[in-house]
């Protein structure tokens, strides 16, 4: 059936569709501002209607900038973790920047009353380059068709009520478990690429070589990153980067290529593989992203609805239902520019705290990532002792979650634990989310809790047995 589907005429189809509608929006938006001398102000103060929201342009820049400043890391980041998958680093450089730029604007123009960024998420990333590229043996191309046929998915979602159901279903403590689980995952890629382990044929692995003086430079950049964090300094993973990384550079560690050059060329722009995608030994792939992302998004978006004073006297976070298809719409843009996965950020909550409350402080971060473009040899120059060192420092932001588990209720806790142990030991965040479901299902069984037990987890309970037995 596959083999007589055109995926070529398909991509061009999804091109046309999706294209041109992410123009219209951003170029009907400047097309009515121009119109005005005032762009800068009245113009946007109109559109963002600051006073309602009680803030004014200058706090929604500087709003802009602080969560740029705490999510900056992901353009060093990204090329790198995906680049070991097989993908080309100058291509995923361009795509990440680009997909965060148009993410960002999008949320701004449709979702404006959100001060949040988008970027190709953490952990899902990792997913895709050491689990189903070098894993599983998907070509990159396969991958990125994975990718848009998640985010499909979770448009069509965030345009039902299966959206809610689906928030509501899974328990706080597997949530909880799930994100520290891929925060550990982090740890060990991190510790691999910065050199901290090596090989052991008996105990599997072992310290490395911990006299090398680019591993010594990763340690320090990584207890820079904690103290800035301490003394409350905006953009310490960014920091903490660079400083560390001139170190290298002048030194002799490192090899310096450059600050800036024309941007690199869209290598993965529309190569996606639909073919591959479609198919069964895919699905549990596809779930894995759409999991992810689906509730990653719904838990941030959630954390920063609390700073912003976003959720009503009901309960209920206002226009969340806009934000989740912002979201999900990037994830399609970011997987057709070539990268993966486009998630809402965490680190929003640091433009929230600064006082952005529309989407002028998404429109700020956008640009400022469009700038990033021309960065592409200062990506390249960055030793990968100091990159694995910021990846384990971004672990530990992960991990936090387990505070927050129901520990007196083993029935809670044991699958959630499990869930976070099984993803670095198994070196797969999919085999570690099925085993939390199938564990959970188990208990509950057991416990004579069958009734009481939301139908979502039985659901995700079974297809994990079934992912396991195709496997």
């Amino acid at each position: 059936m596959l083999e007589k589907i055109n995926f070529k005429v398909v991509k061009k189809i999804i091109l046309l569709t999706f294209g041109p509608l992410f123009i219209f929006c951003v170029g009907y938006f400047v097309s009515n501002q121009l119109q005005s001398s005032q762009f800068g102000g009245l113009m946007l103060d109109k559109y963002f209607d600051y006073k309602k929201h009680k803030t004014d342009f200058r706090t929604e820049v500087i709003a802009g900038v602080s969560t740029f400043l705490t999510m900056a890391y992901i353009m060093f980041l990204n090329p790198v973790i995906l680049a070991d998958g097989g993908f080309d680093f100058g291509g995923v450089f361009t795509a990440t920047a680009l997909a965060t730029a148009l993410a960002c604007f999008i949320a701004a123009f449709y979702a404006k009353t959100w001060p949040v960024g988008l970027a190709p998420g953490m952990g899902i990333n990792a997913f895709i380059a050491y689990g189903v590229c070098l894993g599983m043996k998907y070509t990159p191309a396969e991958a990125l068709g994975a990718v848009l046929v998640a985010g499909v998915l979770f448009l069509v979602i965030s345009l039902t009520p299966i959206r809610a159901w689906l928030i509501n279903s899974i328990p706080k403590s597997l949530k909880l478990g799930i994100g520290a689980g891929i925060g550990l995952f982090l740890a060990i890629i991190g510790f691999e690429i910065m050199g901290l382990t090596a090989d052991n044929p008996v105990t599997l692995v072992q310290l490395g070589d911990v006299s090398n003086p680019l591993l010594l430079l990763g340690a320090g950049a990584f207890i820079s990153m904690i103290v800035m964090e301490k003394m409350k300094i905006k953009g310490n993973i960014i920091i903490g980067i660079i400083v560390f990384s001139a170190i290298a550079w002048v030194t002799g560690l490192g090899q310096f290529n450059g600050v800036m050059s024309a941007p690199p060329p869209m290598t993965h722009l529309m190569t996606f593989d639909l073919g591959a995608a479609l198919s069964a030994s895919m699905v549990t792939v596809i779930f894995t992203l759409f999991f992810i992302d689906f509730f990653d998004t719904a838990g941030t978006l959630t954390s920063v609805a609390n700073v912003s004073g976003k959720i009503g006297p009901d309960g209920k976070i206002k226009d969340i239902d806009k934000a989740m298809l912002s979201d999900s719409a990037s994830t399609v843009v970011g997987s057709m520019l070539g990268t993966s996965t486009v998630t809402t950020y965490v680190e929003s909550a640091a433009g929230v705290k600064a006082g952005g409350r529309t989407g002028m402080t998404s429109l700020v971060i956008g640009v400022l990532f469009l700038a990033c473009l021309f960065f592409s040899p200062l990506a390249t120059s960055l030793p990968k002792e100091i990159d694995g060192a910021a990846l384990i420092y971004i672990a530990t932001l992960f991990v936090r979650n387990i505070t927050d588990i129901e520990w007196d209720d083993i029935a809670e806790s044991g699958p959630a634990v499990l869930a976070m142990i099984a993803m670095p030991f198994t070196y797969s965040i999919s085999n570690g989310i099925a085993l939390a479901f199938v564990s959970y299902a188990a208990v509950k069984i057991c416990t004579g809790k069958f009734d009481s037990t939301s139908p979502a987890i039985w659901v995700i309970a079974v297809l994990s047995v079934i992912s396991f037995a195709v496997a």
